[in-house]
């Protein structure tokens, strides 16, 4: 997939200017960042109980073997 770049990126921010206008873009881009966040925080958490349960896996393998 090719990247975007500067011209699109301004393009699409015309683009979202015109739909949504300029009073409603500043909730749009808070929306947006909240959701980010959301999702940082969610997969983070995925991904500690998989190290957590990998690790409590190998310590029982290690329990078993010594």
């Amino acid at each position: 997939m090719a990247t975007i770049g500067i011209p699109g990126l301004v393009l699409i921010l015309i683009i979202a200017l015109v739909i949504f206008g300029p009073a409603k873009l500043p909730q749009l881009g808070r929306a947006v960042g909240q959701t980010l966040k959301e999702f940082k925080t969610s997969t983070k958490g995925i991904v500690d109980d998989v190290t957590d349960e990998f690790t409590f896996d190998e310590q029982e393998e290690g329990k078993k073997k010594g």
